[in-house]
């Protein structure tokens, strides 16, 4: 079975108007969402698929580096085709990143070559399905968030992600109505990102500290990048005051400094997008080390249902003591609640994705047990461009988010919009 074409599709779902988010500082506006899909083909007529990161630059790099390396290539061991590509081409860290999301892909594949789902390729499942937390809650008012929240429980999920950014005294208030509005049963994540992009209106170490006080009172399930995730050291300091468990690694840059987040017990949850930050084979050799040091690990997962898909298939190799969470984004729809629409995110899948009382119920089809349709090129061509902008007032300036989330800014975009 010889690989014979591998293209990457980006995809774009441009929103008809600009969305504005108001924050404590500034504002952050959204014009777009992107996504891409990557097609491998064989010369006996079977197609992989893998989520891509949604940006011009992981395109490019599939298009002229990683294909051609891959094409005329027997397919008939994953790791032994990524380590000769990390033994060239891949020496570039970027690139093998972007290879790791191609070789979901291949796993793909394979799977369907051998009739075997992809779970069994990466060790054998442990399980069949994996809890999910809802993630929502962009920037909104107090009583949004608690209407919002118990919307999401109305559709089954028994979490809810948020992203509060109204200043201390409204972050504490919106997590005191969602807390009255489910229960004290539901579980609730407070994803802190805007509270160190504020410019220099950044909650102080001390303001933190006082706010994870404040929401441990109403009993959320963990406190998600309130400080600036390069700082290590700031988290093991929090941490070690036992205050609220804290979540992070969405934006670390390499396996080293995931070791040293988990090494260090900075946090209690190690995160990671697996399309983003090194596919399966890194995410293989972190679980087993945030095993070792007794913490837990949960996905970030922010793009297609196909992110989901490929993400769960990795999750279930594992007992959720250890991998516990798997993140499922709820966009909007005419008749459902969201944080905003986002119908690229379903569409590229022919079949909803089984969900069943908050838990994903992974297929035992061979592969990633999902069919993928092709004709979203077709609806959501790519727009270049960034795709959301943060806007400080002090220091006035804005900066640019491209679809690589393991990026906290696109410096190169940051002069405007």
């Amino acid at each position: 079975m010889k690989i014979d074409a591998v293209r990457a599709y980006l995809l774009s779902y441009p929103f008809a108007e600009p969305i504005h988010l108001p924050f404590f500082g500034g504002e952050r506006t959204l014009v777009k969402r992107d996504a891409m899909f990557i097609r491998v083909a064989t010369d006996d007529g079977i197609v992989g698929y893998a989520p891509g990161p949604g940006s011009l630059f992981a395109s490019q790099a599939i298009e002229q580096t990683i294909g051609p390396f891959l094409q005329g290539r027997t397919l008939a061991d994953p790791d032994a085709l990524r380590i000769r590509f990390l033994e060239g081409p891949g020496t570039d860290p970027a690139l093998a990143k972007i290879y790791c999301s191609v070789e979901i892909a291949l796993y793909d594949l394979l799977g369907k070559a051998r009739g075997l789902p992809v779970s069994e390729l990466l060790g054998g499942r442990v399980r069949d399905r994996i809890r999910l937390y809802g993630s929502a809650g962009m920037y909104m008012s107090p009583e949004a968030y608690a209407a919002e929240a118990a919307a999401i429980a109305d559709l089954g999920f028994r979490a809810y992600k948020v992203r509060p950014a109204l200043g201390p005294d409204g972050d504490v208030e919106a997590v005191a109505r969602m807390r009255r509005a489910v229960g004290p049963d539901f579980d609730l994540m407070v994803d802190a990102h805007t509270w160190w992009r504020m410019g220099d209106r950044n909650y102080s170490l001390k303001t933190v500290e006082e706010l994870a006080r404040s929401m441990a009172e109403h009993r959320i399930a963990w406190l998600e990048e309130p400080i600036s995730p390069d700082d290590h050291a700031a988290y093991q300091e929090l941490k070690q005051k036992d205050i609220v468990p804290l979540a992070s690694g969405e934006h670390e840059p390499s396996e080293d400094r995931y070791l040293d987040l988990i090494l260090t017990q900075a946090v209690d949850y190690v995160q990671m997008d697996v399309c983003c930050q090194g596919g399966y084979a890194m995410g293989r050799r972190l679980f087993a080390e945030i095993a070792r040091q007794g913490l837990r690990f949960a996905f970030h997962s922010w793009g297609t249902a196909l992110e989901v898909a490929a993400a769960a298939h990795l999750g279930i190799c594992w007992p959720e003591q250890v991998v516990e969470w798997l993140e499922y984004p709820c966009y909007s729809t005419p008749t459902r609640a969201g944080m905003y629409p986002f119908p690229l995110a379903a569409e590229i899948l022919r079949d909803p994705l089984p969900l069943d009382h908050g838990d994903l119920v992974v297929s035992r089809a061979p592969g990633l047990g999902v069919t993928v349709d092709e004709s979203v090129t077709d609806r959501y061509p790519w727009v270049p461009g960034p795709w959301s902008f943060f806007r400080t007032d002090s220091p006035a300036e804005v900066r640019a988010v491209t679809g690589d989330h393991s990026l906290p800014w696109d410096r190169s975009a940051a002069l405007g919009y």
